[in-house]
């Protein structure tokens, strides 16, 4: 049977009238902003980043934590906590419990003895490599809806985004006159 006009694939929002009632129905004003979008796309990927990570024992702090010493190697626990915008005093906590799990081990740093150096494990690299994975598999599930392009442009504009804020956070403030 061939397509129907309805049945067409669009770009454009869902434009089918909802019931008033149906909780499925969003204000269309909502949905023409970025910010609101990319909110809410934000709130589900993380539920599913979340859950993931809770079978596998683990919560979301405890994966970035794993994550940034993978990507960035050893760093001081301040440090650590800067690059993941994590609270220095949370980051106690996670690191104790990522610690207890033989994940993740703390010394003090040779150049300055008041500072903490943080590092991973042998098991931890393991586990980092097998969260990686759970990850990527919980992120290719929700955004199950986009090609393998969509999700790459997807991604590259937001990583895009992060960048110019992160660029405009650590730039001198401009001397006005």
């Amino acid at each position: 049977m061939a397509p129907t006009r309805e049945d067409a694939p669009t770009d454009k929002p869902d434009e089918t009238p909802h019931p008033p009632d149906s909780p499925a129905t969003r204000p269309p004003t909502l949905l023409a902003l970025p910010s609101y979008l990319a909110g809410h796309v934000a709130r589900i990927g993380h539920r599913a980043l979340v859950e993931a990570l809770r079978e596998h024992g683990l919560r979301l702090p405890h994966f970035a934590i794993l994550a940034g010493l993978g990507d960035f190697g050893p760093l001081a626990q301040h440090e650590l906590a800067d690059r993941l915008g994590l609270n220095r005093s949370h980051l106690v906590g996670y690191l104790d419990e990522v610690e207890q799990q033989d994940l993740v081990h703390r010394e003090r740093d040779p150049r300055d003895r008041r500072r903490q150096r943080v590092a991973l494990t042998a098991a931890g690299e393991t586990r980092l490599e097998e969260l990686k994975m759970v990850a990527d598999r919980s992120q290719a599930d929700f955004l199950s809806d986009l090609s393998a392009t969509e999700r790459e442009t997807l991604i590259t504009l937001m990583r895009r985004i992060v960048t110019t804020d992160d660029r405009a956070a650590n730039s001198p403030p401009k001397n006005p006159r």
